[in-house]
């Protein structure tokens, strides 16, 4: 396995491959590997001949310093995993690389990066778009693997890859959860024990979402639904809650107007614990 951290060397990579007819992979992440990441990996892997991890703590998609600052960097690790993973590249830029001095180039963002999460984290959308186009260029991969915790990311960056040409296919990868049904996060590892543990009311309250919707409940009364499975825990702060249009990412009012089985509709929340936000969504009426 190769550790490049140039993108003029990564590109010179890419371009071999290309010669040689083998299809790229890439796993953009911003380090501190889990099961979650292990399993996009795992669905490139499958998907194309050769496979690139991104391993880079992007500064323009944090609001707070101190957000960026206690992100955790476990890169030994990391490495370590990508190898035992079979991954052929990790590809790991300092900041300097990525981010030049006189570097002024941000990628504009439309109505899918001013929802949910945009109001709460203004800027963190037009970060995430132009450090992927970054890894983009770099990597020039075949196929993309993002995963759908973050489901408007997601959105966004297919928005993004088929709005600017790119010719990449962006795959979305089911959620990997912990057996107690909490989503896989890099984010997990800050939570103490006590937060930990209360954590589990973040997928509890979507499981009460999908109750109440599937006996008949307005969107209302099933985010009132999810609403007091996570307010009744004491360790948390909610952020928000909101159904939505998995295409449009619009939020959906009355379940009335539309087929509820034949349109894709989501359930999304934030939740705090202490300085550590948790981010969460589901298929609404899905299997």
């Amino acid at each position: 396995m190769l550790t490049i951290e140039s993108p003029d060397e990564m590109r010179a990579w890419a371009r071999e491959q290309a010669a040689s007819d083998r299809t790229i992979g890439l796993v953009p992440t911003m380090g501190a590997l889990h099961g979650g990441h292990l399993a996009l990996i795992a669905d490139a892997s499958r998907r194309c001949d050769v496979v690139v991890v991104s391993i880079f703590v992007n500064p323009l998609q944090f609001n707070e310093a101190d957000d960026f600052g206690n992100y955790p960097r476990p890169i030994d690790n990391d490495v370590a995993n990508c190898q035992a993973a079979g991954v052929s590249v990790v590809y790991a830029p300092s900041g300097s690389a990525m981010y030049p001095e006189h570097f002024q180039t941000r990628v504009i963002l439309g109505t899918l990066a001013e929802v949910m999460e945009g109001p709460m984290r203004p800027g963190h959308f037009e970060g995430v778009a132009t450090v992927v186009s970054k890894l983009f260029g770099a990597v020039r991969p075949d196929v993309s693997i993002f995963g759908e915790k973050d489901f408007q990311q997601l959105a966004v960056i297919t928005q993004m890859a088929a709005d600017l040409d790119t010719g990449i296919e962006v795959v979305g990868h089911p959620i990997v959860r912990d057996p107690d049904g909490v989503a896989q996060s890099s984010r997990n590892r800050r939570l103490t024990p006590a937060q930990r543990a209360a954590a589990v009311c973040v997928p509890k309250s979507l499981t009460a979402a999908r109750i109440a919707a599937a006996g008949g409940a307005e969107p209302g009364d099933v985010i009132a639904a999810a609403a007091a499975i996570i307010d009744s825990e004491p360790l948390t702060e909610r952020e928000y809650i909101t159904i939505f249009d998995a295409r449009t990412l619009t939020e959906i009012e009355r379940f009335e107007i539309i087929n509820r089985r034949a349109r894709a509709v989501r359930i999304a929340t934030a939740v705090w614990f202490g300085n550590v936000r948790l981010i969460d969504n589901c298929d609404l009426f899905g299997e």
